[in-house]
């Protein structure tokens, strides 16, 4: 599976929805049993995208609960950590020491392979992972997770907010961003508090998400990147330098590539504009800059585009 893969419970008769995504879950994810909390039929939709190691999922459904008891592993043993990432809608998480209440911007790192139970009671989206046990303990020496891990992507943590990021853009339709495996993977090793991952490749990746992020900023710099990702700019200068660039040459790659796709697009806005509004402070650098990039003057790329 190297590309993405829906299913959908929406033209299916009420009565087989169930087991029909029951079935699904297992082949193409994680084997769950499924009830639902009220007499509404269920609806359901995921996405599926299957990398070389980890498995990656958009998940969306009206309200249920899911349950993974002993019985279930023994039959569809996942040997895998899995992770969930909720976007919407709260959920609850039932293991062995307690209960667990989960709000959207907050990741759920867990042990596929013991007792839980989720539910949804409002109905909900997330982003699922899986990752194969034998790679999490290649990337963090845990063999296993005893207790779930909680950590918060919506502002708190770095690492599990460009780690949401990458997932998100993978999982959509249509988008032509191809997500780096590897990564993926430290960063959530990362996440983790125990990485053996490579600090540079995790830096790296806060570094350009927080850039993403504030690109429209004339005003962006290496000192607030830093702050942002919570690194010295040593640190930060490094990671860039290992991957043969510079922060300030690639913020200026990605304001020209922003620039040029707003340009193709159609004349919504004027050359000025279009420069402002992808963070240059001049109009007359930008041009300078993006002839110097694309070889073609923006002026004739925008010509073309009418």
């Amino acid at each position: 599976m190297t590309q993405l893969v829906s299913f959908s419970t929406a033209e299916l008769p009420a009565a087989q929805r169930i087991g029909l995504w029951e079935d699904h879950n297992r082949d193409a994810l994680i084997g769950l049993r499924c009830r639902m909390i009220s007499e509404v039929p269920f609806e359901g939709t995921e996405v599926n995208l299957q990398l070389d190691r980890v498995h990656l999922a958009r998940v969306r459904g009206t309200s249920h609960v899911v349950e993974r008891p002993a019985e279930v592993i023994r039959a569809s043993p996942a040997d895998s950590i899995a992770v969930y990432l909720t976007v919407f809608g709260e959920a609850f998480f039932y293991h062995d020491d307690g209960v667990l209440s989960l709000r959207p911007g907050q990741a759920l790192i867990c042990d596929a392979d013991r007792p839980f139970m989720r539910g949804f009671s409002r109905g909900l989206e997330e982003l699922a992972i899986k990752v194969p046990r034998a790679t999490f303990r290649e990337l963090t020496g845990l063999d296993a997770l005893s207790a779930p891990l909680v950590r918060d992507f919506a502002q708190g943590d770095a690492a599990a907010r460009t780690f949401a990021r990458l997932i998100d853009r993978a999982l959509r339709p249509g988008g032509d961003e191809a997500v780096d495996e590897q990564t993926v993977l430290h960063l959530l090793a990362s996440m983790t508090g125990r990485s053996t991952a490579d600090p540079a490749t995790v830096h790296l990746a806060n570094a350009r998400a927080f850039i993403e992020d504030h690109l429209t900023d004339p005003s962006l710099s290496a000192a607030r990147v830093a702050a942002g990702i919570g690194i010295s700019e040593r640190h930060l200068s490094r990671a860039f330098a290992a991957a043969g660039s510079s922060l300030p040459q690639f913020v200026l790659v990605r304001r020209l590539e922003r620039s040029r796709a707003r340009l193709v697009a159609g004349p919504r806005a004027t050359i000025a504009e279009v420069a402002a509004g992808c963070g240059f402070g001049s109009a007359a650098y930008f041009s300078q800059a993006f002839h110097a990039h694309f070889g073609v003057r923006a002026t004739d790329v925008r010509r073309a585009a009418i």
